[in-house]
Protein backbone atom coordinates (compact mmCIF):
# COMPACT_ATOMS: atom_id res chain seq x y z
CA UNK A 1 0.00 0.00 0.00
CA UNK A 2 1.05 3.67 -1.13
CA UNK A 3 1.83 5.69 2.06
CA UNK A 4 3.35 9.17 2.61
CA UNK A 5 6.68 9.22 1.97
CA UNK A 6 6.58 5.59 2.91
CA UNK A 7 5.83 6.36 6.68
CA UNK A 8 4.62 3.57 9.03
CA UNK A 9 1.06 2.20 9.09
CA UNK A 10 -0.02 1.81 12.87
CA UNK A 11 -3.07 0.61 11.94
CA UNK A 12 -6.01 0.27 9.11
CA UNK A 13 -9.60 -0.35 7.92
CA UNK A 14 -12.79 0.50 7.77
CA UNK A 15 -14.37 3.68 9.79
CA UNK A 16 -17.71 5.09 8.64
CA UNK A 17 -17.63 8.97 8.66
CA UNK A 18 -19.83 11.95 9.19
CA UNK A 19 -19.50 14.23 6.40
CA UNK A 20 -18.56 17.99 7.11
CA UNK A 21 -21.15 20.06 4.75
CA UNK A 22 -23.70 16.64 4.15
CA UNK A 23 -24.02 15.49 7.76
CA UNK A 24 -24.25 11.57 5.83
CA UNK A 25 -22.47 8.80 7.28
CA UNK A 26 -20.42 7.07 4.52
CA UNK A 27 -17.80 3.95 5.01
CA UNK A 28 -14.13 5.04 4.48
CA UNK A 29 -10.91 2.91 4.37
CA UNK A 30 -8.79 4.70 7.50
CA UNK A 31 -4.74 4.81 7.43
CA UNK A 32 -3.34 5.47 10.21
CA UNK A 33 0.10 6.77 10.63
CA UNK A 34 2.04 8.74 13.23
CA UNK A 35 1.28 12.07 12.13
CA UNK A 36 -1.55 11.65 10.34
CA UNK A 37 -5.29 10.04 9.71
CA UNK A 38 -5.96 9.53 5.65
CA UNK A 39 -9.07 7.67 4.36
CA UNK A 40 -9.88 6.65 0.77
CA UNK A 41 -13.05 5.64 -0.71
CA UNK A 42 -13.68 2.45 -1.34
CA UNK A 43 -15.94 0.89 -4.02
CA UNK A 44 -15.77 -2.11 -6.42
CA UNK A 45 -13.96 -3.63 -3.84
CA UNK A 46 -10.86 -1.93 -3.96
CA UNK A 47 -9.73 1.70 -2.06
CA UNK A 48 -8.80 4.49 -4.35
CA UNK A 49 -5.31 4.69 -5.12
CA UNK A 50 -5.84 8.42 -4.35
CA UNK A 51 -6.89 9.68 -0.88
CA UNK A 52 -10.01 11.52 -0.11
CA UNK A 53 -9.06 13.61 3.29
CA UNK A 54 -6.10 13.83 5.62
CA UNK A 55 -6.20 14.28 9.52
CA UNK A 56 -3.38 15.94 11.30
CA UNK A 57 -2.63 13.99 14.50
CA UNK A 58 -0.51 17.11 16.12
CA UNK A 59 -2.68 18.74 19.16
CA UNK A 60 -5.59 16.78 18.52
CA UNK A 61 -8.09 15.98 20.97
CA UNK A 62 -10.25 12.74 21.25
CA UNK A 63 -12.98 12.01 23.09
CA UNK A 64 -14.42 8.62 23.41
CA UNK A 65 -17.21 7.44 23.28
CA UNK A 66 -19.01 10.15 21.89
CA UNK A 67 -22.69 9.30 22.82
CA UNK A 68 -24.49 12.67 20.81
CA UNK A 69 -25.75 10.14 18.21
CA UNK A 70 -28.41 8.00 20.29
CA UNK A 71 -28.32 5.22 17.41
CA UNK A 72 -24.61 5.04 16.80
CA UNK A 73 -22.94 4.00 19.93
CA UNK A 74 -19.50 3.30 18.33
CA UNK A 75 -18.80 6.66 17.41
CA UNK A 76 -15.37 8.62 18.55
CA UNK A 77 -14.73 12.50 17.89
CA UNK A 78 -11.10 13.73 16.59
CA UNK A 79 -10.98 17.33 16.92
CA UNK A 80 -8.15 18.80 15.27
CA UNK A 81 -5.91 21.78 16.34
CA UNK A 82 -7.78 24.17 14.37
CA UNK A 83 -10.98 23.08 16.42
CA UNK A 84 -12.49 20.94 13.55
CA UNK A 85 -14.42 17.91 14.46
CA UNK A 86 -13.90 14.43 12.72
CA UNK A 87 -17.22 11.79 13.80
CA UNK A 88 -15.67 8.72 13.07
CA UNK A 89 -17.85 4.99 13.82
CA UNK A 90 -15.80 1.65 14.36
CA UNK A 91 -18.43 -1.87 13.81
CA UNK A 92 -17.94 -2.56 17.73
CA UNK A 93 -17.11 -1.08 21.19
CA UNK A 94 -13.55 -3.36 21.17
CA UNK A 95 -12.94 -1.78 17.93
CA UNK A 96 -13.83 1.87 18.70
CA UNK A 97 -11.73 1.74 21.57
CA UNK A 98 -8.81 -0.08 19.90
CA UNK A 99 -8.72 2.82 17.02
CA UNK A 100 -8.96 5.43 19.95
CA UNK A 101 -5.77 3.58 21.84
CA UNK A 102 -4.13 3.81 19.13
CA UNK A 103 -4.64 7.59 17.74
CA UNK A 104 -4.34 8.53 21.61
CA UNK A 105 -1.09 6.84 21.91
CA UNK A 106 0.09 8.75 18.41
CA UNK A 107 -1.04 11.89 19.87
CA UNK A 108 0.81 11.51 22.94
CA UNK A 109 3.71 10.89 21.20
CA UNK A 110 3.80 13.66 18.58
CA UNK A 111 2.89 16.03 22.35
CA UNK A 112 5.92 14.08 24.00
CA UNK A 113 8.22 14.74 21.25
CA UNK A 114 7.25 18.64 21.22
CA UNK A 115 8.58 18.14 25.03
CA UNK A 116 4.45 18.90 25.71
CA UNK A 117 3.82 15.82 28.17
CA UNK A 118 0.03 15.31 29.01
CA UNK A 119 -1.10 16.08 32.61
CA UNK A 120 -1.32 12.67 34.37
CA UNK A 121 -4.49 12.10 36.27
CA UNK A 122 -3.86 8.32 37.57
CA UNK A 123 -2.95 9.58 41.25
CA UNK A 124 -6.65 11.63 41.85
CA UNK A 125 -8.34 8.86 40.71
CA UNK A 126 -9.32 6.87 43.98
CA UNK A 127 -9.86 10.29 45.86
CA UNK A 128 -12.43 11.67 42.83
CA UNK A 129 -14.16 8.16 43.47
CA UNK A 130 -14.27 8.13 47.16
CA UNK A 131 -15.77 11.77 47.25
CA UNK A 132 -18.55 10.94 44.19
CA UNK A 133 -21.80 11.24 45.08
CA UNK A 134 -24.06 7.92 44.24
CA UNK A 135 -27.62 10.19 44.23
CA UNK A 136 -26.46 12.79 42.29
CA UNK A 137 -24.81 10.37 39.63
CA UNK A 138 -28.20 8.13 39.45
CA UNK A 139 -30.07 11.82 38.77
CA UNK A 140 -27.65 12.54 36.46
CA UNK A 141 -28.32 9.05 34.73
CA UNK A 142 -32.01 9.54 35.21
CA UNK A 143 -32.41 13.08 33.24
CA UNK A 144 -34.57 12.77 30.18
CA UNK A 145 -32.33 14.81 28.37
CA UNK A 146 -28.99 13.96 29.01
CA UNK A 147 -29.17 10.96 31.40
CA UNK A 148 -28.53 7.44 29.90
CA UNK A 149 -30.57 6.33 26.99
CA UNK A 150 -32.79 3.23 27.53
CA UNK A 151 -33.83 1.18 25.11
CA UNK A 152 -34.82 -2.35 24.31
CA UNK A 153 -32.75 -5.12 24.12
CA UNK A 154 -32.70 -8.68 22.86
CA UNK A 155 -31.54 -11.63 25.06
CA UNK A 156 -32.31 -15.75 24.41
CA UNK A 157 -35.32 -14.92 22.46
CA UNK A 158 -36.96 -12.40 25.09
CA UNK A 159 -37.15 -8.54 24.67
CA UNK A 160 -36.57 -6.23 27.55
CA UNK A 161 -37.74 -2.71 27.00
CA UNK A 162 -36.67 0.41 29.57
CA UNK A 163 -32.82 -0.80 29.70
CA UNK A 164 -29.25 -0.74 28.83
CA UNK A 165 -26.64 -2.67 28.59
CA UNK A 166 -23.43 -2.92 31.10
CA UNK A 167 -21.19 -1.50 28.33
CA UNK A 168 -23.51 1.50 27.95
CA UNK A 169 -23.67 2.41 31.19
CA UNK A 170 -19.54 2.42 31.01
CA UNK A 171 -19.91 4.57 28.04
CA UNK A 172 -22.19 6.82 29.39
CA UNK A 173 -20.31 7.62 32.95
CA UNK A 174 -17.27 8.08 30.70
CA UNK A 175 -18.69 10.07 29.00
CA UNK A 176 -20.50 12.68 30.98
CA UNK A 177 -16.88 12.63 32.90
CA UNK A 178 -18.12 10.92 35.78
CA UNK A 179 -14.93 8.52 35.46
CA UNK A 180 -11.76 9.01 33.86
CA UNK A 181 -11.76 5.84 32.35
CA UNK A 182 -13.48 2.30 31.78
CA UNK A 183 -12.06 0.77 34.82
CA UNK A 184 -13.18 3.53 37.04
CA UNK A 185 -16.54 3.34 35.36
CA UNK A 186 -16.95 -0.04 36.38
CA UNK A 187 -15.89 0.70 39.88
CA UNK A 188 -18.19 3.15 39.75
CA UNK A 189 -20.78 1.24 38.41
CA UNK A 190 -20.43 -1.43 40.31
CA UNK A 191 -21.06 0.77 43.65
CA UNK A 192 -24.56 2.25 42.45
CA UNK A 193 -25.47 -1.54 41.66
CA UNK A 194 -24.12 -2.86 45.48
CA UNK A 195 -26.73 -0.03 46.81
CA UNK A 196 -29.56 -1.11 44.73
CA UNK A 197 -29.54 1.98 42.30
CA UNK A 198 -29.26 -0.21 39.46
CA UNK A 199 -30.74 -3.58 39.28
CA UNK A 200 -29.64 -6.74 36.55
CA UNK A 201 -31.94 -7.81 34.05
CA UNK A 202 -32.09 -10.58 31.72
CA UNK A 203 -30.35 -14.06 32.18
CA UNK A 204 -26.37 -12.76 31.83
CA UNK A 205 -26.18 -10.15 34.26
CA UNK A 206 -28.57 -12.29 36.83
CA UNK A 207 -26.52 -15.34 35.93
CA UNK A 208 -23.38 -13.09 36.94
CA UNK A 209 -25.52 -11.98 40.12
CA UNK A 210 -25.75 -15.60 41.46
CA UNK A 211 -22.03 -16.36 40.87
CA UNK A 212 -20.33 -16.41 44.07
CA UNK A 213 -17.77 -13.46 43.98
CA UNK A 214 -20.13 -11.40 41.45
CA UNK A 215 -22.93 -10.40 43.48
CA UNK A 216 -22.11 -6.49 42.89
CA UNK A 217 -19.60 -6.92 40.37
CA UNK A 218 -20.74 -4.81 37.48
CA UNK A 219 -20.06 -6.15 33.71
CA UNK A 220 -18.90 -3.82 31.33
CA UNK A 221 -20.62 -6.23 28.52
CA UNK A 222 -22.92 -5.55 25.79
CA UNK A 223 -24.94 -8.56 26.76
CA UNK A 224 -25.63 -8.10 30.06
CA UNK A 225 -28.69 -6.22 30.82
CA UNK A 226 -29.38 -3.75 33.96
CA UNK A 227 -32.29 -1.40 34.86
CA UNK A 228 -32.88 1.34 37.48
CA UNK A 229 -34.04 -0.27 40.91
CA UNK A 230 -37.98 -0.98 41.07
CA UNK A 231 -37.77 0.88 44.34
CA UNK A 232 -37.41 4.08 42.09
CA UNK A 233 -40.00 6.09 40.28
CA UNK A 234 -39.92 4.63 37.10
CA UNK A 235 -39.32 6.01 33.26
CA UNK A 236 -40.95 2.91 32.17
CA UNK A 237 -41.06 -0.82 33.62
CA UNK A 238 -38.87 -3.71 31.99
CA UNK A 239 -40.74 -6.07 30.67
CA UNK A 240 -39.94 -9.30 28.39
CA UNK A 241 -41.92 -10.29 25.56
CA UNK A 242 -41.33 -12.76 22.17
CA UNK A 243 -41.60 -12.38 18.46
CA UNK A 244 -40.10 -14.20 15.70
CA UNK A 245 -37.86 -11.39 14.54
CA UNK A 246 -36.68 -10.81 18.45
CA UNK A 247 -35.81 -14.41 18.39
CA UNK A 248 -33.29 -14.23 15.55
CA UNK A 249 -31.74 -11.18 16.94
CA UNK A 250 -31.46 -12.84 20.10
CA UNK A 251 -28.36 -14.73 19.97
CA UNK A 252 -25.08 -13.69 21.31
CA UNK A 253 -22.84 -11.67 19.35
CA UNK A 254 -19.80 -14.29 18.31
CA UNK A 255 -18.57 -11.54 15.96
CA UNK A 256 -19.12 -8.16 13.95
CA UNK A 257 -16.89 -6.34 11.37
CA UNK A 258 -17.27 -4.57 7.97
CA UNK A 259 -17.14 -6.70 4.66
CA UNK A 260 -18.02 -5.89 1.52
CA UNK A 261 -20.78 -7.42 -0.19
CA UNK A 262 -22.28 -8.32 -3.80
CA UNK A 263 -26.22 -6.98 -4.10
CA UNK A 264 -28.52 -9.62 -5.51
CA UNK A 265 -30.11 -7.42 -8.35
CA UNK A 266 -27.77 -4.95 -9.28
CA UNK A 267 -24.49 -7.14 -8.33
CA UNK A 268 -23.09 -3.73 -7.09
CA UNK A 269 -20.28 -3.84 -3.90
CA UNK A 270 -21.24 -1.99 -0.76
CA UNK A 271 -19.94 -1.98 2.59
CA UNK A 272 -22.26 -3.47 5.27
CA UNK A 273 -21.63 -4.52 9.06
CA UNK A 274 -21.69 -7.83 9.25
CA UNK A 275 -22.96 -9.21 12.92
CA UNK A 276 -22.91 -13.08 13.27
CA UNK A 277 -24.46 -14.67 15.95
CA UNK A 278 -25.28 -18.07 17.70
CA UNK A 279 -28.49 -19.50 19.85
CA UNK A 280 -30.20 -19.41 17.33
CA UNK A 281 -27.30 -18.66 14.36
CA UNK A 282 -28.04 -15.91 12.15
CA UNK A 283 -26.11 -13.66 10.21
CA UNK A 284 -27.01 -10.39 9.58
CA UNK A 285 -25.75 -7.25 7.82
CA UNK A 286 -26.62 -3.66 7.98
CA UNK A 287 -26.15 -0.54 6.41
CA UNK A 288 -23.21 1.50 7.71
CA UNK A 289 -24.90 4.81 6.56
CA UNK A 290 -27.81 4.80 8.03
CA UNK A 291 -29.33 5.11 11.40
CA UNK A 292 -31.60 3.00 11.40
CA UNK A 293 -30.59 -0.26 13.46
CA UNK A 294 -32.82 -2.46 12.02
CA UNK A 295 -30.57 -5.16 9.54
CA UNK A 296 -31.08 -4.74 6.04
CA UNK A 297 -30.73 -8.52 5.52
CA UNK A 298 -30.03 -11.86 7.13
CA UNK A 299 -30.32 -15.49 7.20
CA UNK A 300 -30.43 -18.79 9.40
CA UNK A 301 -26.82 -20.09 8.77
CA UNK A 302 -28.30 -23.62 9.59
CA UNK A 303 -27.47 -26.04 6.71
CA UNK A 304 -25.26 -23.55 4.81
CA UNK A 305 -21.91 -24.02 2.68
CA UNK A 306 -19.73 -21.35 3.29
CA UNK A 307 -16.22 -21.60 0.99
CA UNK A 308 -12.95 -19.51 -0.02
CA UNK A 309 -12.53 -18.46 -3.05
CA UNK A 310 -9.47 -18.25 -5.24
CA UNK A 311 -7.72 -15.42 -5.54
CA UNK A 312 -6.55 -15.93 -9.12
CA UNK A 313 -8.41 -14.06 -11.36
CA UNK A 314 -12.92 -13.44 -11.11
CA UNK A 315 -14.76 -16.15 -9.66
CA UNK A 316 -17.70 -17.73 -11.36
CA UNK A 317 -20.67 -15.38 -10.18
CA UNK A 318 -18.68 -12.33 -8.75
CA UNK A 319 -19.53 -9.42 -11.10
CA UNK A 320 -16.74 -6.87 -12.14
CA UNK A 321 -13.11 -6.86 -11.55
CA UNK A 322 -13.29 -8.05 -7.85
CA UNK A 323 -10.95 -10.52 -7.11
CA UNK A 324 -8.62 -11.08 -3.46
CA UNK A 325 -10.28 -12.23 0.19
CA UNK A 326 -13.43 -14.20 -1.55
CA UNK A 327 -15.40 -16.00 -0.04
CA UNK A 328 -19.14 -17.19 -0.67
CA UNK A 329 -22.17 -18.51 1.23
CA UNK A 330 -24.79 -20.83 0.20
CA UNK A 331 -28.19 -21.10 2.38
CA UNK A 332 -30.43 -24.14 2.86
CA UNK A 333 -32.57 -21.89 0.40
CA UNK A 334 -29.51 -22.08 -2.09
CA UNK A 335 -29.30 -18.14 -2.14
CA UNK A 336 -25.61 -17.39 -2.99
CA UNK A 337 -24.23 -14.63 -1.22
CA UNK A 338 -20.73 -13.31 -2.40
CA UNK A 339 -18.91 -10.96 0.31
CA UNK A 340 -15.43 -9.90 0.12
CA UNK A 341 -12.60 -9.35 3.46
CA UNK A 342 -9.99 -6.87 3.81
CA UNK A 343 -7.71 -9.00 4.21
CA UNK A 344 -6.89 -13.28 3.84
CA UNK A 345 -6.45 -13.30 7.85
CA UNK A 346 -10.16 -11.54 8.14
CA UNK A 347 -11.54 -13.65 5.52
CA UNK A 348 -10.37 -16.77 6.97
CA UNK A 349 -11.44 -15.59 10.44
CA UNK A 350 -14.88 -14.87 9.34
CA UNK A 351 -14.97 -18.57 6.83
CA UNK A 352 -13.84 -20.00 10.59
CA UNK A 353 -16.41 -18.45 13.25
CA UNK A 354 -19.30 -19.13 9.93
CA UNK A 355 -18.36 -22.95 9.84
CA UNK A 356 -18.77 -23.72 13.68
CA UNK A 357 -22.24 -22.07 13.59
CA UNK A 358 -23.79 -24.67 10.49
Amino acid sequence: MDTDNGSTILREGFLVKRGHVVHNWKARWFVLMPDKLLYYKYEGGKRDSSQRGKILLKDCALTCPFLEYENRPQVFKLQTANGVDHFLEACSREERDEWAADISAAVDKLRTADGNKSANNKGKAGSRLNNIDLSKVLDSMYDVHSGIRMSNHTEQGGTYSNCFSGSEVVDWLVFMQLALNRVEAVTLASALLEEGFLRPVGVRSLEAQRTAGLSEQFMDDSCALYSFSDSLKKRGCVKAEMSLSAVELSGKVIKRGYLLKQGHRRKNWKVRLFVLRSEPAFLHYYDPTKDDISPVGGFSLRGCLVSSLEDNGVPSGVKGNIQGNLFKIITQSDTRYFIQAPSHQEKMDWIEAIRKHT
